[in-house]
């Protein structure tokens, strides 16, 4: 079975939408913000689009996105493009797709992490975030400063700034808590929450439920979809989120895969 490369929006759009949370930052990256750093590489059964996985290369090291229910027809896909896939990258895929590279790729495991969809808006709308406000590039050194010390490693795009997505609490002079977006599409109206994160010294306090609801609040009045993916062992987030009304609708796994 022969890949392609996919480049009709409208026929992606489509398919993303049949599953439409486990496809989230597929279809947010169809949005014009992100569509020029995709390639989008499917396979087909009957004349319609049956497997797709998106290569993303906004950043230094590319990401491969790879999510299927049936995970035989992931790995055959994986199977036919992988000799097109850069040398190096990092992949989210569901379980068992990895093994399409075991023979020709080494693989470096950096956990299973769960995809939550927020399905019950009601806990947000009514949460106070009075004390938090909208972040902008103007404060790109406090926010940089706050990741290096709170969230290290963690991937964040300046450039994200630009959506007016990402809230914060300060205190004491200093950002000290905030919530942003990996995806954000008015046309597509899905986002992805990400870069969210509170000081050591400031946790259990709450900071982080108000500006994530302050950012949903924010996303509700444009967006229909909102989810996030959040590391499966951590059980403190996953049941911070489930309390704001999400929940898990999958697990994946994610990888730095080089080829041999």
């Amino acid at each position: 079975m022969a890949y392609e490369i996919l480049n009709d929006k409208r026929e992606l759009e489509r398919f993303l939408k049949k599953d439409i949370y486990l496809h989230l930052y597929s279809l947010g990256d169809l949005d014009d913000f992100f569509w020029p750093y995709t390639k989008f590489y499917g396979l087909r059964q009957h004349g319609e689009i049956s497997a797709v996985m998106l290569l993303y290369s906004d950043g230094n090291v590319p990401t491969v996105l790879g999510f299927f229910r049936e995970p035989t027809v992931g790995i055959t896909l994986a199977k036919e493009i992988k000799h097109v896939l850069p040398h190096h990258f990092h992949a989210h895929f569901s379980p068992r797709v990895q093994s399409a590279f075991n023979t020709t790729h080494t693989l470096n495991h950096h956990g299973e992490f769960c995809k939550m969809a927020l399905t019950d808006m009601s806990v947000i709308q009514h949460l106070n975030s009075s004390d938090t406000y909208r972040l902008s590039n103007a404060e790109i050194k406090d926010i940089l400063e706050l990741y290096c010390e709170s969230y290290p490693g963690n991937w964040f795009n300046p450039r994200m700034l630009d959506t007016g997505q990402y809230f914060g609490i300060r205190e004491n002079g200093r950002i000290v808590s905030i919530a942003g977006i990996h995806v954000y599409s008015p046309r597509y109206k899905v986002a992805a929450l990400g870069n969210i994160t509170t000081l050591p010294s400031y946790r259990n306090r709450g900071l982080g439920k108000k500006v994530t609801a302050a950012l949903c609040q924010s996303l509700n009045k444009e967006i229909d979809h909102i989810g996030l993916n959040v590391k499966a062992n951590n059980t403190a987030a996953i049941a911070c989120y489930k309390k704001l009304g999400f929940k898990v609708i999958a697990t994946y796994n994610e990888f730095t895969v080089h080829k041999k």
